[in-house]
């Protein structure tokens, strides 16, 4: 029999050792032999592949063996994918924040200062963009890692959602849609303003991608029972069964059926709801096809806090 000289912590061993015990009781009463090969990836990933052998259960042993190797190649696929969003997800603002300043820098708009204005908002809108993409890959890493640390204090919702609304605009062109904001309680809750604005911007942002021409989106703030309620609402393409099932799944990203595409790397939505969860909230969506999408985030009130 070979021997594996592996560089485990506690946890490693003792789930090897579970393995080791447990596994052969429950898949046969056989003396067998199982082998365990492990690794452990920079980002604290553990894989690899479970080897049980029982002159009763090969094909079995075989199957999980597969199973084990599968899992290492989707997650191999999986980073390619995020690698190739991510790339594709930064081309497009910096293409467009090249082409206006190569046009500012021509000087053909220098006796056209309306004409300026525009190149110049569009470049600070696109390189807004670019800011809460880092922030969210960012705020990814530092939750994978359980590094997350929040700042939890006791103050009125409206303002991070106020605060939100504001990026928002800053980011998208006001002729392109219709924001409705409804903001109806004076309820504190206890939050950290800086995520909880990411959070509600996150929302606003796949509400904008995931609508048409005629773009409607509304926001309302208010109680329910010992609860804060902040709801995100559009008229966009809407959600399937299927992906609002996964919706909140990390690298998962709805396709624009209206254009056959799909759009972001696939982590906003997974960041939002792990945010929420950190305040003891809940994020939900109610979602027809075609009919649009209702994102809400409930988060107990600061006085039902003990």
């Amino acid at each position: 029999m070979k021997h594996f000289r592996l560089n485990l912590d506690l946890t490693s061993v003792i789930a090897i050792l579970a393995a080791g015990v447990l596994l052969p009781v429950m898949l046969s009463t056989a003396v067998g032999i199982v082998s365990i090969i492990l690794a452990k990836d920079s980002d604290g990933i553990i894989t690899g592949v479970l080897i049980i052998s029982f002159t009763a259960t090969a094909a079995g042993c075989g199957l999980l063996a597969l199973v084990f190797m599968g899992k290492k190649a989707r997650l191999a696929r999986q980073q390619a994918d995020f690698i190739a969003n991510v790339s594709h997800e930064l081309r497009t603002p910096l293409s467009a924040i090249r082409l206006y300043a190569q046009t500012l820098e021509s000087g053909k708009l220098a006796d056209d200062p309306e004409q300026t204005a525009q190149c110049v908002a569009t470049i600070l809108r696109e390189t807004t963009w670019l800011n809460a993409l880092i922030d969210r890959l960012l705020t990814w890493r530092a939750a994978s890692k359980d590094v997350l640390e929040l700042s939890l204090e006791t103050q009125p919702v409206a303002e991070a959602v106020y605060d939100a609304i504001d990026r928002f605009n800053s980011m998208v062109s006001p002729d392109e849609l219709t924001l409705s904001v409804s903001i109806e309680t004076r309820r504190c809750v206890r939050h950290d303003a800086k995520a909880l604005n990411s959070v509600v911007l996150n929302l606003l942002m796949n509400a904008y991608k995931y609508t048409g021409i005629q773009k409607q989106i509304r926001v309302s703030v208010q109680d329910r029972d010992n609860h804060v309620m902040i709801e995100v609402q559009d008229n966009g393409i809407g959600l399937t069964a299927a992906e609002a099932k996964h919706i909140f799944q990390p690298f998962y990203r709805a396709v624009r059926r209206d254009k056959g595409e799909t759009g972001g790397v696939g982590l906003g939505l997974a960041i939002a709801r792990h945010l929420i969860g950190q305040h003891n909230g809940t994020l939900s969506v109610g979602s027809r096809k075609d009919e649009g999408s209702t994102f809400t985030i409930t988060l107990p009130a600061a006085e039902n806090i003990s």
